[in-house]
């Protein structure tokens, strides 16, 4: 299947916003906003935009982590910090990496500005669609920042979080839960069970039971999907991509494609300096 223009922008861009849940740069920024714990920087910093919320929040619309995992950290990581210092931290820690890694003078250029403007522009587009969309609603609120990294940092979030959140209704949809849709994603080869599993807090005994119930409904035979499963997990994607479109569709083809060429080079020269290589993470487990 041919990938679309408007996929193709979203996964070309998405680096850009997903090498700060791998750089150093964050954990360092949330050790000096007060919480130096890299579980509790991950879902404080992230989460910060409900408010000083409690795990059950966070469990709901990150979806799939182990909700002892998220309960060992929240609330009382507000104790320490605040969600204004925790928004603060992550935008400091994103200008430290992205400066790091692209360099003062790409990040002054020209093509970052046009990146940053369309991106936003579909970003913008996106808040006519908040309904059933809590992550990207709460993102939404926040003030732009004002350098053209940051806002090209700021829209492609919200654009993740908008797709995230339809995901997660197509998950839905699907009747996974988050464990199980982990594993049915690890099992198709997508992901690490060493990485997916340990990070998101599931023990050896949950993600077996999770497998077996996987099999119990057909969709895995053995450790492989069955074409059950590979046609859910298909569908699950179409699904994903059509409730995203919205967002993308205001740049038409062409400017989605136009945003891919600009965040190309960049995406490319942040993965290759392993700044979203996930070694860099320290496994999480529940207490």
């Amino acid at each position: 299947m041919t990938e679309s223009p408007y996929h193709l922008a979203w996964r070309v861009t998405e680096p850009i916003h997903s090498m700060i849940y791998f750089v150093p740069e964050g954990p360092e920024a949330y050790a000096k906003a007060g919480l130096d714990d890299a579980g509790a920087g991950y879902f404080a910093s992230r989460g910060a935009v409900f408010g000083a919320t409690g795990p059950q929040v966070v469990t709901a619309t990150f979806y799939n982590f182990n909700p002892r995992l998220v309960a060992r950290v929240l609330p009382a990581a507000w104790q320490k910090t605040t969600p204004e210092a925790m928004i603060a931290a992550r935008y400091a820690a994103v200008d430290a990496a992205l400066t790091r890694g692209l360099g003062a003078e790409v990040l002054a250029g020209p093509e970052v500005a046009e990146a940053a403007e369309l991106a936003r522009t579909a970003a913008e587009a996106a808040t006519r669609w908040p309904q059933g969309r809590p992550l990207f609603a709460a993102h939404a609120e926040l003030a732009w920042p004002e350098q053209p990294h940051l806002v090209l940092f700021h829209a492609q979030t919200l654009l993740r979080e908008f797709r995230g959140d339809g995901h997660i209704a197509a998950l839905l949809t699907a009747g996974l839960s988050g464990l199980e849709a982990v594993v049915l994603y690890v099992k198709q080869g997508l992901s690490d069970e060493r990485f997916l599993r340990p990070t998101r807090g599931w023990s050896r005994d949950e993600w077996a039971a999770a497998a077996e119930g996987l099999r119990e409904r057909g969709l895995l035979a053995g450790d492989e999907l069955t074409d059950e499963g590979l046609r859910l997990r298909a569908g699950i994607e179409e699904q994903t991509d059509r409730l995203a479109e919205p967002a993308y569709s205001v740049l038409g083809e062409q400017g989605a494609l136009r945003l891919a060429d600009l965040t190309r080079p960049l995406s490319r020269t942040l993965v290759k300096a392993g700044f979203l290589d996930p070694r860099g993470l320290s496994p999480q487990r529940p207490s």
